[in-house]
């Protein structure tokens, strides 16, 4: 920029993007917030006060942010372990907490931290102008593991859309009706880190068993014991 603030040609301008198009990036953005994490662990309820509210802080074992794609694009998420179940009122002063962290805390250091991508530098802020949190409530992993793994849905390949998306939303359909919301979840981020078309069938025959089912097997996945 040159001394009127006019781009003078030597640099472009940033661009800003949607959480579509960050989807792209995930890789690289996780990693960043791993290294912003290392030093404590990225538990940001140590810096929890506990005048504000005891009850959230002694029910409260961590709170971990990270990135996850949802649907076709990445969002920010927080992972929080608890003690014993938060009331209404408590689950809202920690999203309150969460808030303030993502946009003058941890959130304001975290944006000004360089990422480097094959495409440039990125610069990553969690918390727009406006913003609030969707409650997913997950199993604790030792529930899990005392109940039976339901059994794959069947699904047909053969003489249906080919498109891999349409593939994968019958799959993702398929298995939510099944009661495995997670493990949906879990497929749609291996498919599109897959970047093959065929290694995307074969993820998605690990999940619902299809033609290919004998080809791959499903392996055990571990389970993930949280609130988010």
């Amino acid at each position: 920029m040159d001394e009127y603030g006019w781009n003078n040609g030597v640099a472009d301008y940033p661009t800003l993007f949607s959480g579509i198009d960050m989807a792209y990036y995930v890789d690289s953005i996780q990693k960043a917030v791993k290294q912003r994490s290392s030093d404590d662990g990225g538990n940001l309820m140590l810096y929890f006060d506990e005048e504000r509210n005891p009850n959230v802080k002694a029910k409260t074992l961590s709170a971990i942010p990270s990135v996850e794609i949802r649907g076709d694009e990445l969002k920010g998420c927080t992972t929080v372990r608890l003690k014993e179940p938060l009331t209404g009122p408590e689950m809202q002063d920690l999203q309150d907490y969460l808030k303030g962290q993502f946009s003058d805390g941890w959130g304001e250091g975290f944006e000004q931290q360089e990422i480097q991508t094959s495409d440039g530098v990125l610069y990553v802020h969690f918390a727009e102008k406006r913003f609030d949190f969707e409650v997913e409530q997950v199993q604790s992993t030792e529930v899990s593991k005392e109940q039976p793994v339901p059994k794959r849905p069947k699904m047909k390949l053969v003489g249906e859309d080919g498109n891999i998306f349409a593939i994968l939303g019958r799959a993702s359909r398929l298995l939510k009706r099944n009661g495995q919301a997670e493990q949906a979840e879990e497929m749609r981020n291996r498919v599109y880190h897959s970047g093959d078309y065929y290694k995307a069938l074969n993820i998605i025959s690990e999940y619902v068993e299809t033609e290919l089912s004998e080809k791959t097997p499903a392996e055990p996945k571990e389970e993930r014991g949280n609130v988010r």
